[in-house]
């Protein structure tokens, strides 16, 4: 027998009388689902006479022997069910609402040609179910749009009308069938982000490579991967240079070449290549398996916008019916109060909502940007500030070489570099893979070396053509190794490390041979970005970092930013977070460093780099996918356009429905038209919600 998975996620008492209770449940997504074999389970437990399922409105009602069993330990009961009572195919769900349009609408064909004798049970027959929904509901949650439903059809075919009766339950039958079509191709859109498991993966362990599964891998492995396998861990290549696929997790449709030194993500496939991988985050820890979590969360995630939209339908549906009663006590004519039951707002209000959120989020997964709810869709929408860390952020968090100077005249400024990264192409370092990428640049030559020593935290020593070599900071290679630095080097020296320069300093044969200086660089769109930020209403445009104050000051006025603020602590850039909140500004914050998390956490949005911390994606609303500061613009236009979207069907759900309603209580529509026009136009809204926040501008390609 297969292992048992429980139907659901939750199962709550919502109503309780003696020898009656009804449960609100959320079914686990994925599960199999059959109403019928688990309402037959819930009845054969010890003390229950019937069970009741109605998964439109995720209600159980079971009527027990008080006497025998309580609320609590039926629920206990039901939560352990053997598997055989959810043991049908996942899609009993679909079908079977098919196989209700296929059989209303052969009803409803055939209502003119069927005896006399038989129209009434059959339209009675067809219209159960609706009838059952709208008790359950009733008794949970009051007058509602099923209620109203049942009403119309009970009038139609109370007053012999069988035409009009089968009309509304097939249009209702294929309303809701198209709807929740439309709610689950919704959520099968987010789910395409989640990656599937890479089985089997190559690892290699003491020089052999060995073929483990892929959930053993361990922080530290060295992965191999070759062309036409998914990378299955987060990591930075080691060696081996390969075009990487990486549509899946960025949107990216240009593969990218991969090679020392490069991030790579869990998903991505390897189109040409071979590359040796540390791994850095595996197992649930990877960006694909922490996507799943995201996703997963936010199918059952509610925005305020979905809630109002809730609390409005519920509450026009009393005035419906007002509306209804009205008609027919001033008329005196059924069919008006049949027509206006058959409009209503809920449908529409209910699920367009979601349904543009689901697919806005998706849409922004296909650009490289995880959004974690609809909600942050929602604040990113009101973001009128946008605050940006500088390291890693407006920067590229990556060194790379401004300066090398030689005091040596037998040395060029290139052969220092080439010497340099001769020993220290064997050293994972940032400062490091920068020497050794603009050695790589200049095509240098490679130094033959005797081992090289590594020496934590201060650099690297060999052995070069009988002469010892070391290369690191200042401390080690005057204080450690006693490599003298006169005054007018200093000098030179001190002038470099004004300008904002990492200095690497170059010992050879016990004296100093050369600097080499390295600086962190503006992202080449950093400019661009804050430019569409502006246009999509950004207010102000701030940036907060540790560094000096000269080198902010230059980038602010580079990039014509409203304000910066330097030479900080984390503490004080989540403090002045807070004051800008404090002052009325609705802020998205978006950082990279474990020292960003406090201001990421405190914002109204906060946005994490690809490179970021793990806690920094982790605190954050929103994870960028891939390495580009200009995403965070695009989730702005995406969020301003899915608002822009939800607004307009609010407003067009409230006037055609509010047309309908009216032109049917004045008598212009009958009941069967009320129920075309009212279901068509739900349908065209969901549909047009679909479309998300395809408003905004397409994913760029990559030049």
């Amino acid at each position: 027998m297969p292992a048992f998975v429980s139907p659901f996620v939750e199962l709550t008492p919502v109503h309780s009388l003696r020898g009656r209770a009804r449960f609100r449940f959320r079914a686990a997504r994925g599960a199999p689902f059959d109403a019928r074999a688990l309402a037959r389970g819930v009845e054969n437990l010890h003390g229950v006479r019937t069970a009741r399922i109605n998964p439109r409105a995720c209600a159980l009602v079971i009527e027990f022997n008080a006497d025998e069993t309580d609320v609590d330990c039926l629920r206990a009961a039901i939560l352990a069910l053997p598997s055989l009572a959810c043991a049908a195919p996942a899609t009993n769900g679909r079908d079977k609402e098919l196989a209700t349009v296929v059989a209303s609408g052969a009803l409803l064909l055939a209502s003119g040609s069927l005896p006399p004798g038989l129209r009434m049970p059959l339209t009675l027959s067809a219209s159960l179910p609706l009838y059952g929904e709208a008790v359950d509901d009733l008794f949970s949650e009051g007058i509602n749009s099923h209620v109203l439903e049942a009403l119309a059809v009970a009038i139609s075919t109370g007053s012999g009308d069988h035409v009009a009766a089968n009309t509304t339950v097939f249009m209702l039958a294929l309303g809701e069938y198209l709807e929740n079509s439309i709610a689950r191709r919704s959520d099968d859109m987010l789910k395409k982000l989640l990656r599937p498991d890479t089985g089997l993966v190559w690892v290699e362990v003491d020089g052999v490579e060995r073929r483990v599964e892929a959930a053993s891998i361990e922080v530290g492995a060295t992965v191999i991967v070759g062309a036409g396998a998914a990378i299955p861990v987060d990591g930075t290549v080691l060696s081996g240079e390969a075009l990487v696929n990486e549509a899946a997790m960025t949107g990216e449709s240009v593969p990218v070449n991969r090679a020392r030194g490069d991030p790579v993500l869990s998903g991505t496939v390897i189109e040409e290549g071979r590359l040796r991988i540390y791994a850095e985050h595996v197992g649930r820890g990877t960006a694909a398996a922490r996507i799943a979590d995201y996703v997963e969360q936010s199918l059952t995630a509610k925005s305020n916008t979905q809630l109002d939209a809730a609390k409005l339908a519920d509450r026009l549906v009393p005035g419906v019916l007002g509306l209804a009663g009205a008609s027919w006590l001033i008329s005196g004519d059924w069919r008006r109060a049949a027509a206006v039951l058959q409009a209503d707002y809920s449908c529409a209000l209910k699920l367009a909502t979601p349904v543009a959120f689901k697919s806005a989020m998706y849409q922004a997964g296909q650009r490289g940007i995880l959004i974690k709810g609809a909600d942050v869709l929602e604040r990113l929408a009101a973001a009128d500030t946008f605050v940006f860390d500088k390291t890693g952020t407006l920067t590229t968090g990556r060194l790379a070489v401004t300066d090398s100077i030689a005091f040596d005249r037998q040395f060029s400024a290139n052969d220092l570099i080439d010497l340099a990264a001769s020993v220290e192409e064997h050293y994972f370092h940032p400062l490091a893979l920068a020497v050794v990428e603009a050695a790589r640049q200049h095509h240098g030559r490679h130094f033959d070396h005797k081992e090289v020593q590594f020496i934590a935290a201060h650099g690297v020593a060999s052995v070069v053509d009988g002469r010892r070599i070391v290369v690191g900071s200042r401390h080690f290679v005057e204080d450690d190794e006693g490599v003298p630095i006169s005054a007018a080097r200093r000098k030179r020296i001190d002038r470099l490390f004004r300008e904002g320069k990492t200095l690497l300093y170059i010992g050879y044969g016990g004296r100093l041979l050369g600097v080499i200086a390295l600086k962190d660089r503006l992202r080449e769109n950093c400019a661009q970005t804050v430019a569409r930020l502006r246009q999509l209403g950004a207010r102000r445009i701030v940036m907060l970092t540790g560094d000096h104050r000269d080198r902010a000051a230059e980038i602010a006025r580079e990039l014509g930013l409203d304000a910066f603020h330097a030479e900080l602590l984390p503490q004080r850039k989540a403090e002045l977070v807070a004051d800008m909140k404090a002052a009325g500004a609705k802020i998205a914050f978006i950082g990279d460093g474990i020292n960003d998390a406090p201001a990421l956490a405190g914002a109204h949005v906060g946005i994490a780099m690809q490179q970021g911390a793990d806690i920094a994606r982790l605190t954050s609303d929103i994870a960028l996918l891939e390495d580009d500061i200009e995403r965070v613009a695009d989730a702005k236009e995406i969020a301003d356009a899915t608002l822009k979207r939800i607004d307009a069907n609010y407003r067009l759900t409230i006037a055609a429905n509010s047309a309908i309603l009216g032109a049917a209580a004045l008598g212009w529509l009958t009941p069967v038209a009320a129920s075309l026009l009212h279901n068509g136009s739900t349908i065209g809204i969901l549909l047009n919600a679909l479309r998300g926040g395809r408003g905004a501008s397409p994913a760029r390609q990559s030049s």
